[in-house]
């Protein structure tokens, strides 16, 4: 096991308040407004390259500096058009704001065709959830309602939770970690006239993940299989990890997330105790360096790739930790986590400067497929922008308190 002789204070959920400040120690300060206002001139710059609404950026390949695009039906379509809304929401700029229209526009079609697997909200949500946050538009409401229906449409009550992939049939019922993001579009949408079985929707689904897909020891699988007609859990598989009984990076802080933002929404306690202690045990296993490598159990070679993308989400998880925690050492520790995590993602060795249109360097989709190997992807730069953003928030909020 490699644990990082920084983050082994961390292994334990109460710890003395001056270990707390270890993240940091012999660091820059993380100047989150400069970090945010040279993104935003990327982004812009990208948009204005990006003429066609209906193809969003999904990957930038070694061998380019642009954005590889895809359509809507791939599950990252909604990345884009969020990022362009968290740009809009930190510079006011109204250019942007128009692209993040545009591309929002394109996605709409998700939410009123018949669900094919679970990824409406990553599609929906990141791109018309940013947007009705930030507008209100009464017709972003409309359609992200419809979308929670169709999401819906996927839940199994016998196993009590939503089909992944159900095209895919390894397995009659699969349920994977990352779905754990998905539920925010349901819960949102029970509190905005979607009504209260949304909500038990993904309630449910969140119980089954923890019970079943949650190891005992607090790392994950990647997808359980189960039997759609008892509901009977068949068997744990890690697919885009390096086997499965291995810590996939990217899923562990899916979950961090997924049940941080759970228990927001329900007020389940069992939720929050999960988040933190998936949370305990990714600060645990960190190398040296604190970016986790694509999986935690994959032989270390000079070639092995890591994974900002997770480092990123892993950031909002624990930023949303540090919202939900009362104990004011737990909490920052949290807090001290992300801010450690959001530091070395703005370093000249993650932030791709001059390099290409992308925000940040070296992320990993598929390893054993040898897809998107430590290539920029879109979803490393969104997370990465809502984690600035999300401390941005905190730290004004902290400010203007005292």
């Amino acid at each position: 096991m490699r644990i990082s002789k920084i983050f082994v204070g961390f292994v334990s959920i109460v710890l003395m308040s001056s270990s707390c400040t270890s993240f940091s120690k012999d660091k820059k300060v993380l100047n989150v407004n400069k970090v945010l206002e040279s993104s935003v001139v990327k982004i812009k710059k990208s948009a204005n390259d990006l003429n066609d609404y209906t193809h969003f950026p999904r990957r930038i390949r070694k061998d380019s500096t642009n954005w590889n695009c895809v359509t809507v039906k791939d599950w990252c379509s909604g990345f884009w058009p969020g990022v362009l809304w968290y740009a809009y929401e930190f510079s006011g700029d109204k250019d942007i704001k128009k692209q993040a229209e545009l591309f929002t526009a394109s996605v709409k079609e998700i939410a009123y065709t018949p669900a094919h697997d679970h990824d409406i909200g990553f599609q929906v949500y990141c791109s018309y959830g940013n947007g009705y946050r930030l507008t209100g538009n009464p017709e972003y409401k409309k359609i992200m309602l419809a979308a929670a229906d169709t999401l819906a449409t996927l839940y199994n009550p016998i196993v009590g939770s939503i089909h992944s992939w159900p095209s895919k049939k390894q397995y009659p019922h699969n349920t994977i970690i990352d779905n754990m993001i998905n539920l925010e579009l349901l819960f949102w949408a029970s509190k905005n006239g979607g009504g209260e079985r949304l909500k038990n929707i993904a309630i449910s689904h969140a119980e089954v993940t923890m019970k079943h897909i949650v190891r005992p020891d607090y790392s994950a699988f990647h997808l359980g299989s189960f039997d759609d007609k008892t509901g009977a859990f068949i068997e744990g598989k890690t697919h885009q990890g390096y086997a499965d009984n291995s810590m996939w990076a990217r899923g562990q802080t899916w979950g961090i997330y997924g049940f941080s933002m759970a228990y927001r929404e329900s007020g389940k306690k069992e939720f929050l105790e999960t988040s933190m202690k998936m949370a305990d045990k990714f600060l645990e296993r960190l190398p040296e360096d604190g970016i986790p490598y694509w999986d935690f159990d994959a032989p270390l070679t000079a070639e092995t790739p890591k994974d900002a993308s997770a480092a990123a989400i892993a950031a909002c998880g624990m930023l949303e930790l540090y919202q939900l925690i009362d104990d004011e050492v737990v909490k920052n520790k949290y807090k001290e986590a992300a801010i450690s995590l959001l530091k070395i993602l703005s370093s000249p060795n993650y932030l791709s400067g001059d390099k290409n249109q992308a925000i940040l360097l070296h992320s990993t989709g598929h390893k054993p497929k040898n897809k998107e190997i430590d290539i920029p992807i879109i979803y490393a730069d969104y997370y990465f922008l809502e984690a600035l953003l999300k401390l941005k928030k905190i730290e004004s909020s902290e400010l203007s308190s005292k």
